[in-house]
């Protein structure tokens, strides 16, 4: 394999361990907060999620990219592409859910009914993280 490509895979594969770890950071503090801290529910999920997008900005700096840069202009840059590919997965799944045949789609697996609107959030996950990956790489941590 190419080296440019293997590298590539291998900053994918850690930048999808961060992905995983950002879930489970986000989850966590939303259970502290909400449930044994007593926080609002909303307040706890804005805290779990910017502890998540924290998170990852970290770990992808120094882990997934090693950029030795300023980290002010990093972390615009970061949260610049995170609002534009979660704008852009969010689109997605609203044209998914509304405008294609998953539009009220409902499979019935006998244990779980999986919904259009869980295929459509689904495929603007994935959408989400290739392009997120592409922007930190190309703009935010440039390689």
């Amino acid at each position: 394999m190419h080296l440019d490509k293997q590298q590539t895979l291998i900053q994918f594969t850690k930048y999808a361990l961060v992905g995983v770890m950002n879930t489970l950071v986000t989850l966590i503090l939303i259970f502290v907060f909400k449930t044994i801290l007593g926080v609002d529910e909303y307040v706890s999920n804005a805290i779990g999620y910017v502890g998540g997008l924290i998170n990852s900005f970290l770990w992808n700096k120094k882990w997934v990219f090693q950029s030795h840069h300023g980290i002010g202009k990093e972390a615009v840059k970061f949260l610049i592409g995170f609002l534009l590919c979660y704008g852009l997965q969010l689109l997605a799944v609203w044209v998914l859910n509304e405008h294609t045949f998953l539009n009220g789609l409902l499979i019935d697996l006998g244990f779980y009914t999986v919904s259009g609107y869980a295929i459509a959030t689904l495929m603007g996950m994935v959408l989400y993280t290739l392009l997120n990956f592409i922007y930190n790489r190309l703009v935010t941590f440039r390689v």
